[in-house]
């Protein structure tokens, strides 16, 4: 094992290191950091686009255009009646020989056609595993005869760990909010449930009420009913066996009930049982 970070009397971290440490935090992939202008994009003429400050991660390589600076890009004439796409990549090169290596923007340019325009390759690469060259694609350029006719980034900023434990934080709440909520009831031929004792204010629920009921005899018949802020939402009945279901929507506040009748016999079971899942 190697230390990084520490002091060993001599020159010791290593480009690759520094990346493997980066892939550790970033991933695999290529992204741009948020900082600075964010390598946004100007466009001057057709012919000139301005690349601004910002830091990109390509792979774990680190690079970087100057704070208040920008990098400029040419972009080659366009065709009379032609359409075509360009590329700006940030390309990492290494030199075989001296092994040193660069990022640098770079235009690759698309083939012209008359009526339908293609993205052009460009290089994936893979810089760990000792690739010399890998692109990152940062801008699709559109033409459209001689003008530009838009620069759309192809990139993604991803967010700081402040951004990312707040939205994370944000995220649990609502799943949170989203949770279904059960109450059970086995009180015997009735059921009151006011839903300010278990609802969320400014939510709106949609609800599953269930009733399973039975007499001590099949000689005797029930009949189960549900309302909801005392409108009768539907009966149940006619046999000394039920299981009565009741659907709706309510909010915090609202009042269920849930009455039986029978015309003998006692309660072998009465488990009343509502769910409630929020919807907005």
């Amino acid at each position: 094992m190697e230390i990084i970070t520490g002091y060993t009397g001599k020159p010791h971290v290593t480009a690759e290191q520094d990346r493997d440490v980066n892939e550790g935090i970033f991933d695999t992939g290529s992204f741009v950091l948020k900082t600075g202008s964010q390598l946004a994009a100007e466009l001057v003429s057709n012919n000139e686009i301005k690349v601004r400050d910002g830091v990109l991660v390509i792979q774990g390589c680190t690079a970087v255009i100057k704070k208040n600076t920008y990098d400029p890009v040419t972009i080659a004439n366009g065709s009379q009646g032609m359409k075509r796409i360009d590329l700006i990549v940030a390309r990492y090169n290494k030199n075989e020989e001296t092994k040193i290596e660069e990022v640098m923007l770079k235009v690759i340019q698309g083939t012209p056609n008359a009526s339908t325009a293609a993205v052009p390759t460009y290089k994936t690469g893979d810089i760990q595993s000792g690739d010399l060259v890998a692109d990152m694609p940062l801008y699709k350029v559109t033409l459209d005869g001689l003008n530009v006719t838009s620069v759309d980034k192809m990139f993604t900023v991803i967010p700081t760990l402040p951004e990312l434990s707040s939205n994370l934080a944000k995220t649990n709440t609502v799943l949170e909010n989203r949770k279904p909520i059960f109450i059970d009831s086995t009180a015997q031929g009735t059921a009151n449930l006011d839903t300010n004792s278990f609802l969320k204010a400014d939510v709106t629920y949609a609800f599953i009420v269930m009733v399973s009921s039975n007499i001590s005899s099949e000689s005797y018949k029930q009949e189960i009913a549900c309302a909801l802020n005392n409108v009768n939402m539907g009966n149940n009945g006619n046999y000394y066996k039920l299981v009565s279901n009741f659907a709706g929507k309510c909010s915090k506040g609202d009042k269920l009930r849930i009455t039986s009748y029978k015309n003998g016999g006692t309660w072998t079971l009465f488990v009343t049982r509502a769910i409630f899942i929020p919807i907005s």
